[in-house]
């Protein structure tokens, strides 16, 4: 028989000192990596009455016959059929017990104390609903495009918490200015949203991720967004192995359709429009008589994934007519270019979107739909001209090791002169509690060795070089 494995931090239980012990329904948890979770909800799509309750009264069979009081949590595995089977027993809450608190309206942590303290349970089980859906995202400090996210490390140079969304919950300990170090796990906080139903949980979560700002380090919103919107994932096919099974060849970021890709053209264009026509007034200058400029149309060129589209953008008013690919698409906006949020409407679709950065040669980089894309918006003259700039050679990463992530070394297993062999391990480095292992791309000798056991090194730091 095929196990499904769809890991359920099962049962949580509420147990007291008099013999009382509650079952307050399960939690889906099994989109993981490395054994950790990254996306739990409750109460699960997998689950029908009966099991539920089934995996409920053994969970509290299993309190009762330990005498256990208190909060806890007994993890099952289910397979395709129904059948479950005890994994292990927390005795302590878990990282995802909001999701437990929205669906049941308990204070879990209270009722934990009142344990503590001596008093009986408030609750019978027949007063424990299951009202509505939540949805939980680890955010992490991670890069997700290396093994589904490596660590990252760094200060959060902006931190705005997307509170401001209905039903949204942020459990976090950082602010803006807080540093993110390699010695502590890289989760910077969980993010709760709550619906009537899952489809409204998750069409929260999606808005609460766009809305999330997060500067300085690199963090997993894209992941995360990538998760929620799959169609697998919201049929509720979910098992330990969604992550390598949807992404075979590692995570790349979300893959853009032709519509998609011309929305953000399009918007990409109108912000560098609307940028150009702010830098040619004096704000807060009244006094000083400026001609004010009557073009309002420009021919852009906008490089994006390998490709160079034209694009021509209109003004007319506060909104702009932009044609791309032969088709024209109306964007609207406040355009207060000085948030990190931008709320942009194009053709009567929202969206929100993140400006990460720009610089004087017209790159930019642009959240959107959670994911960061670089582009270059140049005038039609500049990219004429941009053919007689020299383009700098590529590194050849192959004879080369460099840190994936900052962490420290705690081994390194060659010396220069030694033959390696491709996939040979070359050293160690631990980050956040985790060993990685880097290995030799290439067979060769070993050059030079730039690290030792207990360094601290940074992202991408040299650590070795071949011949």
């Amino acid at each position: 028989m095929q196990m499904k494995l769809s890991e359920l931090q099962g049962k949580l239980i509420l147990a007291d000192k008099h013999g009382n012990a509650l079952w307050l329904n399960e939690r889906e948890c099994s989109i993981q990596r490395r054994n950790q979770k990254v996306v739990e909800e409750a109460p699960s799509t997998f689950l029908d009455p009966e099991t539920r309750r089934a995996m409920g009264e053994q969970a509290v069979a299993l309190a009762k016959a330990v005498k256990y009081s208190s909060a806890g949590t007994v993890e099952f595995l289910v397979d395709s059929s129904k059948n479950f089977y005890f994994l292990e027993m927390n005795t302590r809450l878990q990282v995802e017990h909001p999701v437990t608190e929205c669906i049941t309206g308990l204070d879990l942590v209270q009722e934990m104390i009142r344990v503590a303290k001596g008093y009986p349970l408030r609750h019978k089980q027949a007063d424990i609903p299951i009202n509505g859906w939540a949805v939980e995202c680890r955010v992490y400090a991670e890069d997700p495009y290396k093994s589904f996210g490596l660590p990252s490390i760094g200060k959060l140079s902006q931190y705005q918490e997307p509170l401001h969304v209905p039903s949204v919950r942020v459990d976090s300990g950082i602010q803006q200015g807080s540093d993110i170090s390699i010695y502590y796990d890289p989760m910077i906080s969980k993010l709760i949203t709550y619906g009537s139903n899952r489809a409204e949980a998750l069409k929260r979560m999606e808005e609460a991720l766009d809305n999330y700002v997060i500067r300085g380090v690199a963090h997993n919103i894209s992941l995360l967004r990538e998760v929620i919107v799959h169609p697998r994932f919201v049929q509720g096919d979910i098992s330990t192995k969604f992550l390598p099974e949807v992404y075979p060849d590692g995570f790349k970021g979300h893959e853009l359709t032709d519509l998609e890709r011309r929305q953000l053209l399009a918007t990409a264009a109108s912000l560098y429009v609307a940028e150009q026509l702010r830098s040619q007034r004096f704000l807060g200058t009244p006094r000083i008589p400026i001609a004010k400029s009557k073009r309002s149309s420009w021919e852009l060129s906008v490089h994006l994934g390998g490709r160079i589209y034209p694009v021509a953008v209109s003004k007319h008013g506060s909104s702009f007519s932009v044609e791309v690919d032969g088709m024209k698409l109306n964007v609207t906006s406040e355009w207060n270019l000085a948030s990190p949020l931008l709320s942009v409407t194009i053709d009567g679709t929202q969206r929100t979107i993140q400006r990460i950065s720009r610089n004087a040669s017209g790159e930019t980089s642009i959240q959107f739909l959670g994911t960061v894309y670089k582009l270059q918006i140049l005038t039609k003259v500049a990219a004429e001209l941009s053919k007689y700039m020299p383009e700098k050679a590529a590194e050849d990463t192959s004879s080369i090791l460099r840190s994936p992530m900052p962490g420290t070394v705690v081994a390194v297993s060659v010396k220069p002169g030694d033959m390696v062999s491709e996939g040979q391990e070359i050293c160690v480095i631990e980050a956040m509690k985790m060993q990685n292992s880097m290995i030799a791309a290439k067979t060769g000798k070993v050059k030079a060795v730039h690290c030792k056991a207990g360094d601290t090194v940074g992202e991408e730091e040299l650590l070795v070089e071949l011949e």
